[in-house]
């Protein structure tokens, strides 16, 4: 086995690959996506050209996305932590919720963290104000189909969260969830206790002066 992860624990997305290869303990060698590591970063670009991370390489192949590389983990270096179940319909709505996780949380989030790394003049506010609306539904949303559950799905930690904890993560630091969602404050404290996500927490925590405008003094 020679997995190697090209990504930056900062990252949300990388957050989400990480997550899956700890929660199994799956071996894999990190390579650092950093402008203080050209050698690696030119390695990436001739691998993916569209330089967008996290990336696994196993052997001669190469998987691009968060999402499957999970799946592709789960197939192919399966764990005592079965984050996607064999059962077809089970698995349809974990990769529903992985999607609700991704295009309604992490794209606003990310949509508000871009938008202030921007110049002052050249910032979207109605883009803003279209990302801050979306993330008040996606948790209003959440708010009432995390009610009873431990976990986004139900009982068994899967997928789902995977894309959730980095997601709600930073979410509440763009768009701060407060006490409006209850429910949802403390599915996120629990997604942060997971020993998987603690240590992405805490393999993240030296980069922390790169969130504009300044990470808030929590988590």
């Amino acid at each position: 086995m020679n997995l190697v992860l090209y990504a930056h624990p900062f990252s949300s997305y990388c957050q989400k690959a990480l997550i899956a290869l700890y929660e199994n303990d799956i071996p894999f060698t990190f390579r650092m996506l950093s402008q203080e590591h050209p050698d690696i970063m030119e390695a990436f670009e001739a691998l993916w050209p569209i330089k967008r991370f996290p990336m696994l390489q196993d052997g001669d192949r190469t998987i691009m996305e968060a999402t499957i590389i999970i799946e592709y983990l789960g197939l192919h270096y399966p764990g005592p932590v079965k984050l996607l179940p064999d059962d077809p319909a089970a698995a349809i709505e974990i990769r529903m919720l992985d999607r609700f996780f991704d295009n309604y949380v992490m794209t606003p989030q990310g949509k508000l963290t871009f938008n202030l790394i921007r110049a002052p003049e050249d910032r979207d506010p109605i883009g803003a104000q279209e990302a801050h609306a979306m993330l008040e539904k996606a948790y209003a949303w959440l708010e009432q189909h995390i009610a009873g559950r431990e976990w986004a799905a139900g009982d068994s930690f899967t997928m789902a969260d995977c894309a959730a904890g980095p997601a709600l993560f930073y979410a509440d630091w763009s768009h701060p969830m407060g006490d409006r969602f209850p429910l949802v404050k403390a599915y996120r404290e629990r997604l942060n206790a997971r020993p998987s996500f603690a240590r992405a927490i805490d393999d993240a925590r030296p980069y922390r002066a790169f969130f504009p405008g300044g990470a808030p003094d929590q988590d």
